[in-house]
């Protein structure tokens, strides 16, 4: 078996699986209290270290715990291409800011309610009559000097930076007057690029999961790149240059490289 293909024991797995539950019900435990970025940033720390998964940090600085002063500014918009269901995790366990995610995730046993206590927006990608209301409401959370995480590609894709990224939930930066800043999410085994954590076609939930539980010497990484100010733009630009901006072959100097953290 190559390199990049190696896998762990099943016994291994087990544990990895046993670690991720425990996880899961401590966050469960914390109610309320999960929408604290902190305690937030280190239980998605928590879900990557029970599956020895490497977090690799680089690039821009990517913002800061809490909401900032409306006098100070608006939040950020951070904007990330779409490979998998850990996407979300590994953006929280480096900037932990409310996402926007897909209405079905709200229903998910258990995670749904951990996502919503964690102040996940939701939108409902088939009803387009309710999408000036969730531009309305990340905007409002923008203005209240929050950031917010989405994934304007609103699907998946194996590599980076994925499919073109859809223009309409850019407008809340417009309305806010907020920075936008692209993040670049990548997955490698070994040092070599990985798609084994991808979560496309049919393949379900479980079935991702244990492969992930599987996969050895697996690591993100999350690439920040600099914000892009979104004064005298419109939608349509601000979404083509936040894309324009993940596709620099450039690798930029590495901020942090964090192994696996257990909490």
């Amino acid at each position: 078996m190559g390199r990049a293909t190696r896998t762990v024991s099943a016994a291994t797995a087990a544990r990895r699986l046993s670690a991720l539950g425990a996880t899961v019900g401590r966050a469960a435990r914390d109610g309320e209290a999960l929408a604290d970025p902190v305690l937030l940033r280190d239980r998605a720390r928590g879900v990557l270290g029970s599956l020895d998964i490497a977090l690799e940090i680089s690039g821009a600085p990517l913002p800061g715990f809490g909401p900032r002063h409306p006098a100070d500014g608006p939040g950020t918009l951070i904007v990330a291409n779409h490979i998998s269901w850990l996407d979300a995790i590994a953006l929280l366990a480096a900037a932990p800011t409310p996402l926007l995610a897909k209405r079905e995730v709200a229903e998910w046993p258990v995670l749904g309610r951990l996502a919503r206590r964690a102040g996940t927006l939701f939108i409902d990608r088939d009803a387009v009559r309710t999408l000036p209301d969730v531009v309305a409401d990340v905007a409002a959370v923008l203005r209240a000097g929050r950031p917010v995480a989405l994934f304007p590609a609103a699907t998946t894709w194996c590599t980076a930076p994925g499919g073109p990224f859809r223009r309409a939930t850019f407008q809340a930066a417009v309305d806010a007057g907020a920075p936008v800043q692209a993040v670049t999410l990548g997955y490698r085994q070994y040092g070599e690029p990985s798609t084994v954590p991808a979560y496309v076609g049919e393949s379900s939930f479980l079935t991702s999961l244990r492969h992930v539980a599987r996969c050895a010497g697996l690591a993100v990484t999350v690439r920040a790149h600099p914000p892009l100010p979104s004064a005298g733009l419109d939608r349509r630009e601000l979404a083509r240059l936040a894309q324009a901006s993940m596709a620099d072959p450039v690798p930029p100097p590495r901020r942090a490289a964090e192994r696996p953290v257990h909490v």
